[in-house]
């Protein structure tokens, strides 16, 4: 029984390890090999792909050269990957030590399968636990930390990692190897369906159920009635600890099989329907419950399961790299729409369907009990749970108070690329740095949650650092778009999304009405991105008339990352629309790229009365843009 208990434990372990190298190696893919689109999506694709599909030949290489040196030796190229890429180097280093430390991952998930028949426990605690510590980091990994804590957590966590490792490699008898010699397991479950699940279960955990960022989003109704006001209430917390606790309760504590066999299913094809939906808190809290309870279900004994010895742990590894397999598929074709424009809704869906079919494959069956070593680990989990729920939420800035007129009001406009800067690490101190001292701020490319990205809520870490509340508008997903922060109370807002003609665009106009003290101001945020071979003219024509009709006499400022030149039809939209250009008098105003500027592409506009004063584009690598200030003055007294 011990070495079930240590097998789990380096499980755990080890997906925690590999989960910190993806939430590195997915947006270095983005920022770094694909500089933000200016690589052709096919390129990329194929890029991303390519290291899972070279991960195919794992198994092969733990037939010939034995599980356990291969498992031990990959698990030291991971946990050193790891380690460097703490508060690393940045750039082309960076990019190519995640490659490598994803590769040996693989490699790694390969060997343990050959030697693990039943990984559900292990699968689950380690899905459940990275999911913990996301949520009560704030969402911002240890890998992107230095500073005496972060080293010391990330390296305990490896050193813990390494040691499971070393012991199971010599203390593990009666369990399935790739060789002959290796002893092999009481019969039992031979695995591969677990095993096969693990790819499409790290996406969809990391994708919905198990996504502390998700779950702060989901939270982001405010009492006013418009979506994302940051005095929203704090009901993440609560749920998001509920939904790791389904997922574990369903995945080591288990019902009747028939139930089983009905509420697991449906429950996660209901989840994923949910969420494509964009109804966030039923379609995680379903998805945790469903998606656990299918892991389950492949943990399980029948007549035809049992096969034992050198061919089971060979079809086991197999299992695992095409699972894996799956796992970067459905990701590219998911968050690749945004760039090729096709529906992409149906992905998690697929997703979901393919998970179900695996866990109902197998023959009729009686569960598996499950060990004691398993019922304490998952006893533990939600003791801890219970202990620390609490603390998943983290309080947005407090939504200001009312203010007398000011004389002047400070306006940014910034593309922050999800909180990347040019050298593909998440830095939003620098972001801050540069929005410091603004008044509003117009962001776009505002990422809560996606998990190309690793799954952070960059907004409420953002207005945590600038300690500003925010009002924010999905775009893409329900977890990506554009948002307003402003240091005065906002008292309205309505956001329309653009027109996609049938592809994702990630496009929408954000209104939000701002109190002054005693006159109103009317802000709107917006980023336009059109389909692949349209221009963005027919866009611009729309916010410009949102925004007319929003404003309804008001002052407003219009702000963003507008992708159109001075001299572009587009740009003419908004003078058309009887809107000033506040950036004219700084112009020629370069804001992208960041290390040489060339194009003007980021613009604040202002309505007619409104006076504006300084401008200009401060220089920064903390985004692949360049932030837009300026000043701008209301005319006359404030109204009584």
């Amino acid at each position: 029984m011990r070495h079930r208990h240590l097998s789990t434990l380096t499980l755990a372990l080890g997906v925690a390890v590999l989960l910190d190298v993806l939430r590195v190696w997915l947006p270095s893919v983005i920022t770094l090999f694909g500089r933000a689109a200016e690589t052709p999506a096919e390129m990329l694709g194929a890029f991303a792909l390519g290291w899972f599909v070279l991960a195919l030949a794992a198994p092969t290489l733990v037939r010939r050269l034995g599980a356990r040196p291969v498992g031990l030796a990959a698990a030291g190229v991971l946990a050193a990957a790891r380690l460097a890429l703490t508060a690393g180097p940045g750039g082309a280093a960076q990019l190519w030590l995640a490659c490598v430390g994803l590769l040996a991952g693989l490699v790694w998930l390969a060997a343990t399968a050959a030697l693990v028949d039943r990984p559900v426990p292990g699968l689950a605690l380690g899905l459940a636990g990275q999911a913990t510590g996301h949520a009560l980091l704030g969402t911002e990994d240890l890998i992107w930390r230095g500073g005496t804590s972060g080293w010391t957590l990330s390296c305990l966590l490896v050193l813990s990692f390494l040691a499971a490792t070393a012991l199971g490699s010599w203390q593990r008898p009666g369990t399935s190897a790739s060789s002959g010699s290796d002893p092999a397991p009481p019969p039992s479950t031979d695995g591969r369906r677990a095993w096969l699940l693990c790819g499409p279960a790290l996406l969809l955990a990391n994708q919905i159920a198990l996504a502390p960022a998700v779950w702060a989003a989901a939270s982001g109704t405010g009492s006013s009635g418009f979506p994302g006001l940051s005095h929203a209430p704090g009901g993440a917390a609560p749920l998001g600890a509920f939904a790791v606790a389904l997922f574990l309760l369903a995945a080591l504590y288990r019902p009747p099989a028939r139930l089983a066999r009905v509420l697991w299913p449906v429950a996660v094809f209901a989840g994923a329907v949910l969420f494509a939906a964009g109804r966030l808190v039923p379609a995680y809290l379903l998805t945790a419950a469903g998606l656990g309870g299918c892991l389950a279900l492949t943990d399980a004994a029948g007549a035809g399961d049992q096969v034992t010895g050198a061919r089971a742990a060979q079809r086991r590894g197999r299992a695992a790299a095409v699972g894996m397999v799956v796992f970067a598929v459905a990701t590219v074709v998911y968050y690749a729409a945004y760039d090729l424009g096709y529906p992409n809704g149906w992905v998690p869906i697929v997703t979901a369907v393919l998970v179900v079919l695996v866990a109902l494959a197998g023959p009729p069956w009686s569960p598996v009990a499950l060990s004691e070593p398993a019922r304490r680990w998952s006893t533990f989990a939600l003791v801890l749970l219970t202990a620390f729920g609490p603390l998943f939420h983290r309080p947005p800035p407090p939504a200001p108070r009312p203010v007398s007129p000011p004389a002047v009001i400070r306006v940014a406009a910034y593309n922050i690329r999800m909180g990347f800067g040019l050298d593909g690490r998440l830095d939003l101190d620098a972001v801050a740095r540069v929005l410091r001292g603004a008044d509003v701020v117009l962001l776009s490319e505002v990422d809560r949650g996606w998990w190309l990205n690793g799954g952070h809520d960059t907004l409420a870490l953002l207005a945590a650092l600038l300690r500003m509340p925010y009002v924010f508008a999905p775009a893409a997903d329900p977890l990506w778009g554009d948002a307003v922060l402003s240091r005065f109370p906002a008292r309205s807002a309505r956001s329309r999304a653009l027109a996609g003609h049938g592809a994702p665009t990630g496009a929408q106009a954000l209104g939000v009405t701002l109190d002054l003290g005693g006159r109103e101001l009317a802000v709107v945020a917006t980023h336009l991105q059109p389909p692949p071979g349209r221009d963005p003219v027919e866009q611009a024509r729309e916010v410009a008339a949102f925004a007319r009709g929003y404003a309804a006499g008001r002052p407003l400022v219009l702000g963003g990352d507008l992708n159109t030149e001075p001299d572009d039809a587009a740009f003419a939209e908004f003078t058309r629309a009887g809107l000033a250009d506040a950036l004219a008098a700084a112009r020629p105003l370069w804001t992208s790229p960041a290390d040489e500027p060339r194009t003007q592409i980021d613009h604040v506009f202002v309505s007619p009365g409104l006076t504006t004063g300084e401008a200009g584009a401060p220089r920064t690598e903390a985004s692949d843009h360049l932030p837009v200030r300026v000043t701008v003055a209301l005319p006359g007294p404030p109204a009584r």
